[in-house]
């Protein structure tokens, strides 16, 4: 009999063991998420803590933590524009859009401003530290929400999805403002140079947008859909070098692709084969909910691998840490009642989970900025407590759909029906 040891294994087999043996516990984790609510988020966390238990080396390997902000931009883009080709444009959304956005930048800047005197009473930092290190725990991480409410009716779960895609573009456009080495002369200088950013990075957007999904129709190559990734990863690289908020990009072009009905009209209306469209949009939304699975599942593994577990016995950090949820909440709620003035906010109130946004841009804070005695165990606080609380809140919510969310679901079916009929994928017979 051969006994093998992991010393034994070439370095290639076990490496290509322990990748594939990552992928399929995060494809159970799925799945035990999908019956339980559990996020599948913290069952990577807890798979990266004990692989940091067995190999604590692999805490201090510089490649783990390099690797880490790499993987969470590409996650992120490819979460963002899963979140974009899910979502449909109409007439009757656009009220539910505003709310949304509304909720986010709101949400955003309440909560960064509160928890950046927190941060500045804790510990004694500048208010402009402070505010830059508030911005991250004040992000809705998309990488949770999205895969958490698909169980949720049609109007909420929509809402969640617009409301964290929102917040994940706004916190970046927020925190690359703070960050970066523009100086700014008067209140006016900043107002300009915000909006211009913005204008810019949408005129990019539907420029872009507009030519690239004309031009995938026109490939006739069977290898293309990796290409479309990487034309997005290029752009949103060259848009982050000209400081542009380049998941705004990400966000128009899943958008625009998957509501050519309603961008392409008039004269551009015969520029589009909507059955190649339709085709290509499948395929590629198949290849980027891979993609962004496999991603996110390494992100939290090896942010799990890298995290430090004294810090959850540190009663300070503990302290800090419910404060800041407690005031995370706290606006959300109040926030919720103004927008939606009258109607339920469960379980929306407690679905605001920090995570790969918040771990990312904590990791890119420039060194002048970077706070000493700020301990990082807060963020693992703040990421466990959080998705525990929209765990809960997911099971308690279980059935309690009302007659106009049941109603909603109904137009829902009756659209994708109606759909499916213009398409050609049904066929009835007269006596249907």
């Amino acid at each position: 009999m051969i006994f093998l040891t992991t010393a034994s294994i070439k370095p290639e087999y076990l490496i290509i063991i322990s990748v594939s043996l990552i992928i399929i516990l995060s494809f159970i984790f799925n799945f035990i998420s999908k019956k339980t609510n559990i996020p599948s988020v913290l069952l990577l966390l807890a798979l990266g803590i004990a692989i940091q238990y067995f190999y604590p080396e692999l805490k201090e390997n510089p490649l783990i933590s390099n690797s880490l902000v790499l993987v969470g931009k590409v996650g992120l883009i490819l979460i963002v524009l899963e979140a974009a080709l899910d979502l449909k444009i109409k007439k009757k959304k656009l009220g539910l859009i505003f709310k949304s956005f509304l909720m986010a930048l709101l949400g955003l800047f309440g909560s960064a401003i509160l928890i950046a005197f927190a941060i500045q009473y804790f510990l004694e930092a500048t208010f402009y530290d402070a505010l830059i290190y508030a911005v991250p725990l004040s992000i809705m991480s998309s990488a949770i929400v999205i895969p958490s409410v698909n169980k949720l009716p049609g109007e909420k779960k929509e809402f969640m999805i617009y409301e964290s895609t929102f917040a994940d573009i706004l916190g970046i456009i927020f925190f690359q403002f703070l960050t970066s080495p523009n100086e700014f002369f008067s209140t006016t200088h900043v107002v300009f140079s915000v909006t211009s950013n913005i204008l810019i990075t949408i005129v990019v957007a539907i420029v872009f947008s507009y030519i690239t999904v004309w031009g995938i129709q026109k490939l006739t190559s069977h290898v293309k859909l990796f290409l479309i990734i990487a034309v997005l990863l290029l752009v949103y690289a060259l848009g982050s070098i000209f400081h542009l908020s380049s998941l705004i990009i990400v966000l128009f072009f899943g958008l625009i692709l998957n509501n050519t009905e309603v961008f392409f009209i008039g004269r551009l209306k015969n520029s589009i084969d909507k059955q190649k469209i339709n085709f290509i949009f499948k395929e590629f939304y198949i290849i980027t909910l891979e993609s962004a699975f496999v991603l996110r599942t390494f992100f939290f593994v090896m942010f799990g691998v890298t995290i430090s577990l004294l810090a959850l016995v540190n009663y300070e950090v503990a302290i800090q840490s419910i404060i800041f949820i407690t005031i995370l909440y706290t606006i959300r709620l109040v926030l919720l009642k103004i927008v939606f003035w009258k109607e339920s906010i469960f379980p929306e109130l407690f679905i605001a989970p920090r995570g790969l946004i918040t771990i990312l841009l904590f990791y890119t804070i420039p060194t002048k900025h970077i706070i000493s005695n700020f301990n990082q165990g807060v963020l693992l606080y703040t990421i466990l407590i959080s998705s525990v609380i929209m765990t809960l809140a997911l099971v308690l919510g279980r059935g309690s759909k009302n007659i106009k969310e049941v109603l909603h679901d109904y137009d829902e079916l009756h659209d994708s029906i109606e759909k499916s009929l213009e398409e050609g994928h049904y066929e009835f017979d007269k006596e249907d």
